[in-house]
């Protein structure tokens, strides 16, 4: 009986990914209307935006918006061939020649530090700054700090970025921080004695926590950063058409089956779209949102010490201070 029961929970920890996939995956009926859409018709000539991970899905589409507002949109990533690529394609359709591609690996500090660097050097305001590069679904591996892949991305990678980049937003205020986020968060637990999974890992949780991560450093920067005119917001922005879960064989297979089910990547970029133009959020922070409304957060991420001690220990893991 002992034996069939270790059995039973190495087989759910072994399919966890499959049911917080299946969880995301609920018919849309439920999970999005036609009111996920963002009806701003707010202009961003003179405003100068940052997205992370632009030349695919979401990140492409909230690109191709932005630029079509008339904004100078930076395509922040890892793959030039790609961005470029994506830049051009967002270049000739909206006529909008300022859109420029820059090299960002968010699994390398020394590249964020790079960019940031050359940002600054040739970017006098950054208004918008939106942190939308995701891994999900990795075999275990490290970055090149030696931080697990999802922590080390999704939240580390774009804690740094934030950090170097904060007071050209604040010189350029009012402006917006967006944190891309998931309903996965609800999943997600910050594990303070194995950050990096190196006692044990479950790829699907490794996301959910680094989710989670998400919206507790929104949340601690949104308290932060009262009285600035920066705010700081995050979402989730539905389940995507991407190429998020690439590094799973069944969860491919498993977005196919499901497809009719899941958003287009513009549909997926609506709530990132949102909350960086639309006019009623101005003031707005520390709000989490999904299909461009206020969404639940889950009970851990609402839990200010544990927000508070993510600060902490993100600072000393990239050397930072950051009061």
């Amino acid at each position: 009986m002992e034996n069939n029961g270790y059995i039973l929970r190495h087989l759910l920890f072994k399919l966890s990914p499959l049911f917080i996939i299946l969880y995301f995956c609920r018919a849309r009926r439920f999970l999005y209307v036609a009111g996920g859409r963002c009806k701003s018709a707010a202009r961003l000539e003179g405003k100068v935006a940052i997205i992370t991970g632009a030349n695919t899905g979401i990140g492409k589409e909230t690109a191709r918006d932005l630029a079509r507002r008339g904004a100078r949109v930076i395509v922040a990533c890892r793959d030039i061939a790609k961005a470029e690529a994506a830049a051009s394609e967002i270049r000739a359709e909206t006529g909008n020649q300022q859109v420029t591609v820059r090299k960002l690996d968010l699994a390398d500090t020394k590249s964020i530090r790079e960019f940031a660097g050359k940002f600054l050097a040739e970017e006098k305001e950054l208004h918008i700054l939106i942190n939308n590069a995701g891994v999900m679904l990795c075999p275990y591996s490290k970055t090149a700090d030696g931080f697990e892949m999802h922590l080390g991305v999704n939240h580390l990678g774009h804690f740094l970025l934030t950090f170097l980049l904060l007071e050209r937003l604040k010189q350029s205020a009012p402006s917006r921080i967006v944190n891309v986020s998931s309903l996965a968060h609800h999943a997600g637990r910050i594990r303070f004695h194995d950050l990096h999974g190196e006692k044990r890992y479950n790829r699907g949780l490794a996301y959910c926590h680094s989710k989670l991560a998400n919206v507790l450093f929104t949340r601690e920067l949104a308290r932060r950063l009262q009285g600035t005119k920066v705010t700081a917001n995050a979402l989730h922005p539905g389940s995507v058409q991407s190429e998020l879960v690439r590094h799973s064989f069944l969860m491919m297979r498993l977005w196919k089956i499901f497809s009719f089910f899941l958003k287009t990547p513009w549909e997926g970029a609506q709530t990132s779209i949102y909350c960086a133009v639309a006019e009623e959020l101005e003031s707005v922070t520390g709000q989490y949102f999904s299909d461009c409304q206020p969404a639940y957060v889950s009970p851990w991420g609402r839990d200010d010490e544990t927000a508070k001690k993510l600060w902490s220990v993100s600072c000393e893991l990239l050397g930072i201070q950051w009061d």
